[in-house]
């Protein structure tokens, strides 16, 4: 079966065999530079650093000078494998199985660079380049996202890059190629509320102050009512909560505090500052209803901490590149693409700074589960979708 492999589905089975879990660079960039090069592009490494953070090797290449200026970002970093016994492969492997290439990272997202990197080889050994085409690839998508896509962005601005529109290669489709571009992301925010209490005899509660009661109070004002009904391109926001702990190990004992972790999801109805707003407001309200804590008069002792940066809200709407793209699908599946803006974040969220953006890529139903996979056909496709891209979006 390996010597059927196309092209980019040979260069997917060699980046997998690369063991890139965040923030290890495991040969994936190494890999990607002698292949870029031998093309023709101007590659670069780049380390960046921050306090907290580990160190994480980047890579930006281009071939060309002209515009218009093609952009293709994408991660090499990967999720842990898990357990590795559960694998019916070796995660790092590639392994090919009736018509199956299973391994970590294989959608998410190197199959997407492969595929990317498939169709510019064929671009370029068939057709003039009428403009340039860069990549940007990070090592730090899975991980914290500093040292990463953001920091190369900027990097590469300062130098004098400057891009007419870019593609992620993110794993966009739900069932079948062609079936979604995304084109806009909802924000994010996460943050925990503590609530301070006194600590006592479970037996005497009125000498005492249970901060889950307060807690309650303001979890349930916090989430019964819904923040919005959704826009027409972005589904309501909504507010999880992720984790509610005292730390208590006695079952005789009132806490002293307990804390509550969040992430909330919001649309284009919504700023980071302004959903922020909200939520301190409905926690102000919670703090004074007293209904879980009925026999006391103060307010709930509470204080809430912002956890990492707000990931805004974005909605593209650049007619060359999302009608380049689509037309592209269509003329390869028979079938024009949904725009959507689900799922959560993505390093597309620090590229519409500088570009028109969207994200289309693999099938993502696999995405970090053991036996992660892709077939080869949708390998061949999704590089079949991107060559007649370039063609059409250089011409």
């Amino acid at each position: 079966m390996t010597q059927n492999l196309s092209r980019s589905a040979q260069i997917l089975r060699e980046l997998i065999r690369c063991p890139s879990v965040t923030p290890q660079e495991g040969g994936a960039l190494s890999y990607l530079e002698t292949e870029l090069t031998r093309l023709g592009f101007k590659v670069e490494r780049v380390t960046f650093s921050d306090e907290n953070t580990p160190d994480v090797e980047n890579l930006y290449a281009r071939v060309g000078s002209e515009s218009p200026h093609i952009m293709f970002a994408g991660h090499t970093d990967v999720v842990p494998v898990g357990n590795a016994q559960d694998w019916t492969s070796d995660a790092f492997s590639g392994d090919v199985k009736d018509g199956i290439m299973i391994g970590r990272g294989a959608v998410d997202m190197k199959g997407g660079i492969a595929c990317f990197l498939g169709a510019v080889e064929a671009h370029l050994a068939n057709k003039e380049l009428k403009g340039s085409i860069s990549f940007l690839i990070t090592g730090d998508e899975e991980g914290p996202s500093v040292n990463g896509t953001d920091k190369l962005l900027k990097w590469a601005a300062e130098k004098g890059e400057v891009w007419d529109a870019c593609i992620v290669g993110e794993p966009s489709n739900t069932m079948k190629i062609g079936d979604v571009i995304k084109n806009g992301r909802r924000g994010s925010l996460s943050g925990q509320i503590t609530v301070k209490g006194i600590q006592g005899h479970a037996a005497y509660p009125h000498l005492s102050d249970n901060p889950v009661n307060g807690m309650t109070d303001l979890l349930n004002t916090l989430l019964e009512t819904p923040f919005d009904d959704g826009t027409e391109m972005f589904q309501p926001t909504n507010l999880e909560v992720t984790s509610v702990d005292v730390g208590n190990p006695a079952t005789n004992v009132i806490a002293a505090k307990a804390t509550a972790s969040f992430n909330i999801r919001f649309n284009d109805l919504w700023t980071g500052n302004t959903v922020k707003q909200e939520i301190i407001r409905r926690c102000q309200q919670g703090a004074k209803r007293s209904i879980i804590r009925k026999s006391k008069d103060k307010p709930v002792d509470f204080s809430v901490e912002w956890i990492g940066r707000v990931s805004p809200v974005f909605l593209t709407k650049d007619d060359t590149l999302i009608g380049t793209l689509s037309e592209a699908i269509n003329q390869v599946t028979g079938k024009m693409p949904e725009l959507s803006t689900g799922g959560g974040t993505s390093d597309a969220r620090f590229i519409k700074d500088y570009c028109p953006v969207v994200e289309f890529g693999l099938v993502g139903k696999t995405m970090h589960q053991v036996d992660e996979r892709t077939s080869l056909r949708d390998i061949d496709q999704l590089t079949a979708v991107y060559e007649k891209f370039l063609e059409d979006y250089f011409n």
